[in-house]
């Protein structure tokens, strides 16, 4: 079952030289260089120093497999950097940039992390959906840890995180500014991405995802495959005076993954998110040291491959083969005559999300260590970018401010949609958006150099790009928003949303 075959007992370079792949305008690395960037946030350089180097598997060759490129890792910090040259010589199609900006929002940044963290920021996290299970400050990951008995062993607790934060966050898309959920433990009222957490992790307790009853704490096809939108409109809370967007869109990516665990080599005979761990941890890439070193591309291909299905089919395709979260984007190379696949760029925000997410609980637990985790990239969602426009640092052009706004208006007649504090809309494979989120990625890139600079932060003690993305810009980038559009809270540009991007 290999997708790779296990490394021979020498240890290998993995900061040896590149060799590339040119076409026109494009240049794709063929040997990724490991670096500290992807750490475990409080790990100490010492016993870092006991990993041993391992060298990772060669990204597709796009002028081979394009779709196979596209759809890999590798190519979403690549293919954006096109766009960030571009916006370096604000030569954008639809922002301007403001390069003077820049120290600004790099300013702002890590004036949040001092004062959430002072000087102790080695304790920040890693970006990741445990930490929105302990709003209002509940630790209600390790509270349902404890709940369990000790018969349940920690690759069986680890099994169940993997379960929880799998649904919940498939269904942590943009939950709009009307919707709330009154906890049934707490009775307090939660709104967004924590108020999804909460809302998903009660009904993940009561069994709502689990076809066994007598196993109420765990997910299955069975049960995914039975759920109704109103089941899961219960379990929201939604209602007509409490509406959340893309309620049908979420309810069928649960669906089209209760299909995708029949996959019983990934997901084992039980159809479960949790059983990839047994396919990880047997892998014959993950190697045995002081901790199990599971290569990073590895977890890639299970949630990537394994989960292709559940994505809608209507997204861009190359060879008949869909990408997920790729979309083509002006910016990108278009000539000397350029190949279909070169005008595309990749994000895949959910899977990285996913992959963000559930190395939390099996670094945790597990002490399992991702090797090439520095291959992943901030996050293409509107909070990081809002940053990026509540700052200053891009602007978007008038004649687009002026096609937003009459989209913003035109949606506005809808029941439940938000009539305050116009800001201009635009649908997920709108250019505008595709090119703001990739000059996202590519800023935030930058933006963590300069942080770490400013921070006074060197070698060992540098916070990983992970860290930074929580502790820095995307809660900037949401406090930005609720300081500029306090009645929405909203982004400054918004999206439509189908319940299965953002």
């Amino acid at each position: 079952m290999g997708l790779f075959s296990r490394k021979n007992s020498s240890k290998p370079s993995v900061n040896g030289d590149t060799v590339s792949i040119e076409s026109g305008r494009s240049r794709v690395s063929e040997k990724p260089t490991v670096t500290n960037g992807g750490r475990t946030p409080a790990a100490s350089t010492a016993k870092r120093s006991t990993i041993p180097e391992v060298s990772l598997p060669r990204p597709p060759d796009p002028m081979l497999d394009p779709a196979a490129y596209l759809r890999s890792i590798y190519a979403v910090r690549e293919r954006s950097s096109f766009v960030l040259q571009k916006a370096k010589c604000n030569q954008l199609a639809h922002f301007t940039v403001d390069m003077e900006k820049f120290t600004d929002t790099a300013s702002f940044v890590v004036s949040i992390i001092k004062r959430d963290f002072a000087q102790d920021y080695a304790s920040i996290p890693a970006h990741g959906r445990w930490q929105h299970f302990e709003i209002g400050g509940r630790p209600r990951v390790d509270q349902l840890i404890q709940s369990w008995p000790s018969t349940v062993d920690v690759q069986e607790r680890t099994r169940r995180l993997i379960d929880l934060f799998m649904v919940s966050v498939l269904l942590d898309a943009g939950a709009g500014p009307q919707w709330k959920y009154k906890s049934k433990e707490s009775g307090r009222m939660y709104r967004r991405s924590e108020g999804i957490a909460v809302a998903s992790l009660e009904m993940f307790k009561v069994g709502m995802f689990s076809s066994e009853p007598a196993k109420p704490c765990q997910v299955d096809g069975a049960a995914l495959r039975r759920l109704q939108v109103g089941t899961l409109a219960r379990g929201l809370q939604v209602t007509d005076e409490n509406p959340i967007a893309g309620l049908e869109g979420r309810t069928g990516l649960l669906i089209r993954l209760g299909e995708a665990l029949r996959n019983q080599e990934l997901f084992g005979t039980t159809a479960r998110p949790g059983n990839m761990l047994d396919y990880l941890l047997s892998h014959p890439s993950t190697q045995a040291s002081s901790v199990p070193i599971v290569l990073l591309p590895t977890l890639w291909s299970v949630l990537m491959d394994g989960l292709s299905g559940i994505w809608p089919a209507t997204r861009t395709q190359i060879d008949g083969v869909a990408l997920g979260d790729s979309w083509p984007c002006s910016s990108m190379p278009q000539s000397p005559p350029a190949e279909p696949w070169e005008t595309i760029v990749p994000f895949h925000k959910l899977t990285q999300w996913l992959m963000y997410s559930l190395m939390g609980p099996m670094t945790k637990l597990l002490k399992i260590h991702f090797a090439g985790s520095e291959l992943m990239t901030g996050l293409p969602e509107y909070r990081n970018g809002g940053l990026l426009i509540d700052t200053g640092l891009l602007t978007l052009k008038p004649e687009d401010v002026q096609r937003g706004l009459r989209a913003y208006q035109k949606n506005s007649m809808r029941k439940g949609q938000p009539n305050m504090e116009v800001v201009p809309l635009f649908s997920a494979d709108d250019d505008v958006i595709v090119e703001w989120r990739a000059v996202t990625v590519g800023f935030l890139d930058e933006l963590l150099v300069e942080v770490n600079r400013m921070l006074g932060l060197r070698g060992g003690d540098t916070l990983s790009l992970a860290q930074m993305l929580e502790a820095g810009t995307w809660k900037g980038g949401r406090e930005l928003a609720e300081v500029s559009r306090p009645n929405t809270k909203e982004p400054p540009i918004m999206i439509l949303s189908d319940g299965t991007l953002f």
